[in-house]
């Protein structure tokens, strides 16, 4: 750790924030440190007044001052021998650079991949005021660096966020919509086949009746009248002039008609003169939602009439409904 600190006074911090740092970040590593300096420049004063200061062990007094006087003075020619041979740092054979700890030793082992180190009696000098003023702003070019590259790349997952999150609401309306055309579809051949079974119904029904016509005739012995016998018709009045020059009133095409729904509300629609009533019964019933709840019958009130099985086949002209009318919807269960 001290190593640490010795490096980052080198590069222009003080003593005290570096040990704060080194304290704080638990780390050997001299760029934790660094970011962490560089991340609390404003809190350091205060962090610094706050630690106490350091009080020396008086152990290691006494047991220095009580250590064999022999032990303490080396003779002359034996620390002349070990000054010589002492390594006073640590060279990088693979670049040439020179390291004064161990710490920093394995701090370029780690950033630049190089493995062979030797020791060395060449002694690193220390850093001067202009170096240490690079040093400090490479890295704090690269800090900044850092930030940008960190904001970038969260303004693109919110990006790809929200990009998702459209399209998993679009996909979810698609589904939606999808699902109702299914549904009007399913209605729409439900009412179809209602009205196919309706239909073959009643040519039954007329079919029945023709047979039973048939039926009658034979048993009772009804024919046709002789030739002679039937009576002719008399001869045409003649058409007056003014019935004829008189042109024949056209039929409307259309019919607009106002639907009081059972809930209140009013909803308008234009359907053909010849369209059948059924066809509005139809429109009412998919409008309202009304199909699976009960039947739909239509009625008017001026004048007061409700239409019956019957009446739905008939074209909307012929009820009088066209060109315009006001009908109003009544449910049975």
């Amino acid at each position: 750790m001290s190593s640490v600190v010795n490096t980052l006074v080198e590069m222009g911090f003080s003593k005290q924030h570096a040990e704060i740092a080194v304290k704080q970040t638990g780390s050997s590593d001299v760029q934790v440190a660094m970011d962490w300096l560089l991340s609390h420049e404003g809190q350091l004063d205060n962090m610094v007044s706050e630690v106490p200061p350091e009080q020396t062990a008086p152990a290691d007094t006494e047991k220095t001052d009580c250590s064999d006087p022999k032990e303490k003075s080396p003779s002359p020619t034996a620390s002349q021998d070990s000054s010589s041979a002492e390594a006073k740092s640590f060279r990088c054979d693979d670049c040439g650079k020179l390291f004064r700890t161990q710490d920093e030793v394995e701090f370029h082992a780690v950033k630049s991949g190089h493995g062979n180190f030797s020791e060395s009696t060449e002694e690193k000098r220390p850093l001067s005021e202009e170096e240490k003023k690079e040093q400090l702003a490479k890295i704090e070019a690269k800090l900044r660096q850092r930030r940008l590259e960190r904001e970038a790349r969260e303004k693109e997952e919110a990006l790809m966020r929200e990009k998702i999150r459209i399209k998993s609401g679009k996909e979810l309306q698609e589904a939606k919509r999808r699902q109702e055309e299914l549904e009007m579809k399913k209605l729409m051949e439900q009412k179809r086949r209602e009205k196919e079974e309706e239909r073959l119904a009643k040519q039954r029904i007329r079919e029945k009746i023709e047979q039973d016509k048939i039926a009658r005739k034979a048993k009772f012995g009804g024919g046709s009248a002789p030739a002679e016998l039937t009576p002719t018709a008399p001869p045409a009045a003649p058409t007056p002039p003014s019935a004829t020059a008189a042109s024949p009133k056209s039929s409307p095409s259309e019919a607009r008609l106002q639907i009081r729904l059972a809930d209140g509300s009013l909803v308008q629609h234009t359907f053909g003169a010849k369209e059948p009533l059924s066809a509005v019964r139809l429109f009412v019933e998919m409008k309202a939602g009304a199909g699976a709840q009960g039947v739909v019958n239509l009625m008017t009130n001026f004048p007061k009439k409700i239409f019956h099985a019957d009446d739905y086949e008939k074209p909307l002209e012929t009820l009088g409904l066209a060109p315009s009318a006001t009908l109003f919807v009544s449910k049975s269960t």
